[in-house]
């Protein structure tokens, strides 16, 4: 193949079908009519499959108690792989019984594309030979009319063990076959109908979303939300759109929630273009002063100045701003101070330097505030505010020591992504 799209304007798809889609043989039988409806129309279809309902849990339970002594990584990796494939051979099995060219791949085969690392449970899937055996291997059977079914969250080594790829696994096989064969959309298939504006567990009035960027996706699944793993956000292309929808519908079409853009994989540096100031509002109880607050808020708003950052205690407030129009803004801010009776005093510093370290999962590797701190307190330059969110790593420096923090910052967290 040449790596051009083929030449015929069909759709290509890459479905994914969740555990929870694949429970029991009404839910699979459901599935396998969905993506046939799909490819009457002529698109070409590679479809993911995780394993059926609970089967990974139940695997690893089983292991445990079966193994005196725990089973190495490399022993559970091989046994936890029964799932998927499981779930493969059933799909395609259910494929071929209404007529349809299907094909299943299994680790096992000597054409199978997925080659990964050897670090069993949360292997790294080796792109550009996963990317190159995809094309070579995929592709001209999906242009020969053949549905082809993946197990998903499972890889192999160069020299034949089988990995797997820990969590958001089969997420992660669906976006690199995507993004190799440069398909029209991956389809999520699940058991809600798509992103929601909250838990529905919690909140019952909690709404589908028609439409997420990646960044607030990532902020929410920094909240606690699991819908994607942000481990697999990492491998969605930037050019092909992410559908979530129900299995309960039992049609692709279905609407849901579409995810765009992408994340980037690697960590980026970068500083806000302006200098910065940070004004603290001392008093006791200033926390509790609500009142105070709201007023604070409207004053930046009323002065079109993007808020920055901010952090509350029991005892101050600290805003975070860029220095335009600051005098007056600072002069309305201290009228707020004078009026309120639990705040005492205003206090500025000027001339800050706001920069951002951010990158997918970065709030959860570990120890990455202390090797910037680290970094920055070995140079003896002061930190005046530092804040861990949505994936990144914010904080504020003298401006004067901004080019030089930067360096710091990238030499610290490149060094240690190449010690790991």
């Amino acid at each position: 193949m040449n790596g051009e799209k083929n030449e015929k304007d069909v759709q290509r798809l890459v479905v994914k079908f969740g555990g929870s889609s694949l429970s029991d043989g009404a839910k699979i039988s459901r599935a396998i009519n969905s993506v046939i409806k799909k490819a009457k129309e002529g698109t070409q279809i590679v479809v993911v499959v995780s394993a059926m309902g609970k089967t990974t849990d139940f695997l690893i339970e089983t292991t445990m108690q079966a193994c005196g002594d725990a089973p190495s990584d490399e022993m559970l990796d091989d046994i936890l792989a029964m799932g998927e494939r499981t779930s493969a051979r059933i799909f395609s099995a259910g494929l071929k019984s209404h007529g349809w060219k299907s094909v299943y791949l299994d680790p096992d085969d000597p054409n199978w594309p997925i080659i990964t690392d050897d670090r069993f449970n949360d292997a790294r899937p080796i792109l550009n030979v996963c990317e190159e055996n995809i094309r070579k291997v995929i592709e001209p059977m999906l242009e020969d009319g053949v549905i082809v079914v993946v197990p998903g969250f499972i890889g192999k080594t160069p020299d034949g063990r089988i990995t797997t790829i820990g969590r958001g696994g089969s997420d992660i096989t669906a976006f690199i076959l995507a993004g190799a064969l440069r398909a029209d959309q991956v389809i999520l298939v699940t058991d809600v109908e798509g992103i929601m504006t909250a838990d529905p567990k919690i909140i019952k009035a909690a709404q589908r979303l028609n439409e997420i960027s990646m960044d607030t996706l990532v902020g929410l699944a920094d909240s606690g939300t699991k819908f994607i793993h942000k481990k697999a956000l990492r491998y969605k292309s930037p050019d092909i759109d992410v559908k979530v929808i129900s299995n309960s519908a039992g049609s692709l079409d279905s609407e849901g929630t579409i995810i765009r853009g992408s994340f980037p994989d690697e960590i980026i540096i970068d500083s806000y273009r302006k200098p910065v100031f940070a004004v603290t509002i001392a008093g006791e109880k200033a926390s509790e002063s609500f009142d105070t607050l709201v007023s604070v808020l409207e004053e930046i708003r009323k002065a079109s100045v993007p808020l920055l950052g901010m952090s509350i205690n029991y005892n101050s407030l600290i805003l975070y701003l860029p220095m335009n129009r600051t005098d007056e803004l600072l002069e309305a801010l201290h009228a707020i101070v004078l009026k309120d009776e639990r705040a005492l005093a205003l206090a500025v510093r000027k001339n800050l330097a706001f920069i951002r370290v951010k990158g997918v999962g970065l709030e959860e590797t570990p120890g990455v505030i202390s090797r910037i701190t680290d970094a920055l307190n070995s140079a003896k330059i002061n930190i005046y505010g530092i804040f861990t969110i949505t994936s990144s790593v914010e904080l504020f420096v003298d401006l004067k020591d901004k080019d030089r923090a930067i360096q710091l910052i990238r030499k610290a967290l490149k060094d240690d992504s190449q010690a790991g």
